[in-house]
């Protein structure tokens, strides 16, 4: 009776042991996935901080060429030079579109974020085509809603680079309100082959880049949004919907 008991007891005993094995490693597992996101987080603010700096940087360098330019077109004036002067004032024109904000939501954080992606993907010749307006009463917070559209537009401009033709590749983006809920949709040219898994498409991406495609979704499970993916020939894209107040 008595081994039986020392049995029973050390059998449970056994098995507290192991629940609180299973619950060290559960934490400790949870712990290290949080410091990778956090990491990876903490890394797509900086390169964002960076970016929309540079599109700051670029603004404030047209503004003080400004007087210059004005001279020179006062010395073209002067000399009756209307040809010359008409082409440098073309020339201005296209320089002026480069720089300036091409997209004004109503929401500061997201125009940053946004002209910024797409000045860059600009500057690696991929034609874009936006829309873009942010409801007031958005209930998602500004910070995760800059993550949702930067990794968008990161892999949106990583898949137009796969693309052969130069020609070929593009980057629409829509933003607006649908069926009374916050809509945002992101459509780009593709070369290669996508990735699936299990029906799930798959990041190019190695190392803390891979975080991006399930901190999108992770995000949007948050909200209790909806996320659609599809692809059809060359063409990929992304709908969102995030519920407004």
């Amino acid at each position: 009776m008595k081994n039986g008991l020392l049995i029973a007891g050390a059998a449970v005993l056994l098995l507290l042991l192991a629940a609180g094995m299973a619950l060290l490693v559960r934490r400790l597992v949870n712990r290290s996935a949080e410091k990778r996101i956090a990491a990876y987080q903490n890394e797509l603010m900086e390169r964002h901080y960076h970016e929309v700096e540079n599109m700051y940087r670029q603004m404030r360098g047209w503004r003080h060429d400004y007087h210059n330019h004005i001279q020179t077109m006062k010395a073209y004036l002067a000399m009756g030079q209307a040809d010359r002067l008409e082409g440098y004032l073309a020339s201005l024109d296209q320089d002026l579109n480069r720089v300036d904000t091409v997209v004004k939501t109503g929401n500061v954080m997201v125009d940053a974020i946004l002209n910024s992606k797409l000045s860059m993907a600009q500057a690696k010749g991929i034609a874009v085509n936006a829309k873009a307006a942010v409801p007031p009463e958005l209930s998602v917070a500004e910070t995760d809603l800059c993550v949702i559209l930067g990794n968008l537009l990161d892999n949106a401009m990583e898949a137009c680079m796969k693309q052969a033709e130069q020609e070929a590749r593009f980057i629409r983006v829509y933003i607006g309100r649908f069926k009374g809920q916050f809509y945002l949709s992101v459509s780009n040219s593709v070369g290669g082959q996508l990735q699936k898994r299990g029906g799930v498409y798959q990041s190019t991406k190695s190392g803390s880049h891979g975080f991006g495609l399930k901190r999108v979704d992770a995000l949007i499970e948050k909200y209790g949004g909806y996320l659609n993916r599809q692809d059809e020939g060359d063409v990929f894209a992304t709908e969102v919907m995030l519920p407004l107040e």
